[in-house]
């Protein structure tokens, strides 16, 4: 089937709007490849620091000067229950590899927060900026400049995106990403989210709370619900940096081993053969690839905020406008924990990432002229993997789902519209996730309940002031305001307002969970209060609109909202969120942080359309080393 007309026109205007940055990004990555292989640039010096730390077989393999040398980039640690298997994949790969007459080694690491353990918490106002950081530390660790190719490790909400920002700025380079997969499914998410509401109104005591979440989140590997995580993991594979079908296999397996020796043995298979770089990977038309299959499957909204950065990281400009507009085309095709009941477990037996890479692309929801890790084309990503007689081996996925209630074809949709919207109007520029919340729920016309902190929402909330028609507006949570935390502690109390029969709805500048997707939120309102936003204009009892079927974030009957005078954040709400608990150390970010729109980024200095970097090849000397240091 041909290409749907709004997908084509959308990636038209993306290349048309990215044609300098794109270009520019490029041109870098090409004169990095062509001033030729890093380890061929350092000097016996260099190259002796680099082995002194490895067995004598991989050192002796390394004097050889042709063998490929892999670059392993981990976001290992085991308090992050979805990282923890990283911590024998070093090993995995080094044997792998070797294999084939190459070597590999951790060229660094990078930090990986859990949101799980810091929501609600003052550590939250780092989390966004971690990705940033992420992608500043896998800079670090490639810069050594003395590998061939690249494999990053790593799964989570801003891990992912950071290390796909990292690796891109060495996009000369072969790169592949590799996951660890999913927990066993714990207790069913609706049992869950029942304790959570029970305990939100005191119906419940602690312990059962407590007891609750450890039946959720129990072993090693990641979360099973579809929030930011495994949104990542859709996107890797649709972006063609996975192997296919990897994203949803369990960790400490014989499949799952097997799928990271082979993502290993792929990565020096490209470095030798020079094709597939990041930079040839990631475009215009992969980047749609991602940002339909998220629409497809109602991920996070946190990719409205990450895509961006992402794209931008390769070349390419996008907004909520291409992302809005995609969404009004894409079919809804999986129904996964909180957009239904199931958990990822549960879709991948359905059929999956396989099915929804065939459905899109055979209905020409997706560009197949792409390149990825595999090769030409999109067709290697409808296959799944299995182990037959101790082989990794791989198959066609199935053709037609095994559970409709959770995964349907693109011709029979849940929805014939994807999970995410841009709302606009005089309070700004937003996003709502669509995909679990219900059309009865989809219009809110309501007084506003203005706060500064989710503290004081969830005390009105307490004190019985939010059990009426209400927009709770919570604002001065932007990135320049406080590094932009997500605001899910807020989602049970909610909940509980609408399931009592109240209309209410949330507006914010600042982030919801991935896992968030009930109640109408209209989040990342841009610009932010602290930057002048309407938010800041905003007070308690005006009327405000939200319709996400019209695309609509309103006042009404507000007259001169932006002549009021704006609301000043509190002295105390100022400091606090200046220092404690490391957010001292991230105040340079608060200050030249890009909008929500714009990816909320510090990686770019460069503005859009600015004169791109100098390209002059430095000086030989320090291209081809001949003498030692």
């Amino acid at each position: 089937m041909a290409l749907h007309p709004t997908v084509a026109a959308v990636t038209r205007r993306i290349i048309d709007k990215s044609r300098a940055t794109r270009a520019d990004y490029v041109r870098r990555m090409d004169a990095a490849r062509d001033s030729g292989a890093g380890r061929a640039k350092l000097s016996c010096a260099n190259w002796a620091h680099a082995f002194a730390g490895q067995t004598i077989a991989d050192k002796l393999a390394s004097m050889d000067g042709s063998r490929p040398n892999l670059g392993i980039v981990t976001a290992y640690n085991d308090m992050l229950s979805a990282h923890q298997p990283f911590e024998r994949f070093p090993g995995v790969v080094r044997q792998a590899v070797r294999e084939v007459g190459a070597t590999a080694q951790v060229a660094g690491g990078t930090p990986a927060m859990c949101d799980g353990v810091t929501q609600g918490r003052p550590g939250m106002e780092l989390s966004l900026f971690s990705r940033d950081v992420i992608a500043m530390s896998a800079g670090v660790g490639l810069t050594h400049d003395a590998f061939d190719a690249a494999l990053m490790l790593g799964v989570c909400d801003k891990i992912v995106p950071g290390l796909f920002m990292g690796a891109l700025a060495f996009g000369h380079l072969p790169v592949v990403f590799a996951p660890a997969g999913p927990m066993p499914s714990g207790i069913p998410n609706a049992e869950k989210a029942r304790v959570r509401a029970e305990y939100a109104q005191n119906k419940v005591d602690r312990q059962t709370l407590l007891e609750s979440e450890i039946g959720s989140y129990h072993s090693p590997g990641t979360c099973t619900f579809y929030g930011t995580a495994n949104s990542n993991q859709m996107m890797m594979e649709l972006g063609g940096l996975h192997m296919p079908s990897t994203a949803f296999v369990h960790p400490d397996t014989g499949l799952r081993d097997a799928l990271t020796a082979a993502a290993a043995k792929r990565a020096v298979e490209l470095a030798r053969s020079g094709e597939c770089r990041m930079a040839d990977v990631i475009d215009e038309k992969s980047i749609v690839n991602m940002i339909v299959a998220l629409l497809a499957t109602g991920g996070s909204t946190n990719h409205a905020i990450h895509l961006v950065a992402m794209a931008r990281a390769a070349g390419v400009l996008i907004d909520w406008t291409d992302m809005d507009e995609l969404s009004s085309v894409t079919p809804l095709m999986a129904r996964v924990y909180p957009n239904g009941s199931a958990d990822v477990n549960a879709f991948q037996a359905a059929g999956g990432v396989a099915f929804i890479a065939r459905e899109l692309a055979e209905n020409g929801h997706i560009h197949r002229d792409v390149t990825t890790i595999m090769g030409k084309g999109i067709e290697a990503y409808f296959q799944e993997p299995s182990m037959i007689d101790g082989e990794l081996v791989w198959r066609d996925g199935v053709s037609e789902s095994l559970d409709r209630d959770i995964l349907r074809p693109a011709s029979d949709p849940f929805d014939r519209e994807g999970g995410l919207r841009l709302v606009q109007g005089d309070l700004g520029r937003a996003v709502i996730k669509i995909s679990a919340v219900k059309p009865e729920n989809r219009f809110v016309e309501a007084p506003a309940a203005v706060f500064e902190t989710q503290e004081d929402a969830l005390q009105a909330f307490k004190d019985g002031k939010l059990f009426r028609d209400v927009v709770v507006v919570l604002r001065f949570q932007g990135p320049k305001a406080n590094g932009m935390p997500e605001l899910h502690s807020l989602s049970p109390a909610l909940s509980v307002i609408q399931d009592k029969g109240f209309k209410v709805a949330f507006v914010t500048d600042g982030r919801m969970s991935g896992a968030s997707g009930k109640t109408p939120a209209a989040i990342h309102v841009s610009p932010e209060a602290l930057a002048g936003g309407p938010l800041a204009h905003v007070r308690d009892g005006d009327i405000i609109r939200l319709d996400a079927e019209a695309g609509v974030l309103t006042t009404v009957g507000v007259s001169g909202l932006t002549a009021r005078p704006a609301a000043t954040r509190s002295r105390a709400l100022a400091e606090g969120s200046g220092w404690g608990y490391g957010r001292e150390l991230f105040g340079a970010f608060r200050h030249v942080v890009t909008t929500a729109e714009q990816g909320a980024t510090v990686c770019f200095a460069f503005p859009v359309g600015a004169e791109g970097h100098d390209d002059t090849p430095p000086d030989p000397n320090f291209v081809d080393r001949t003498v030692d240091a």
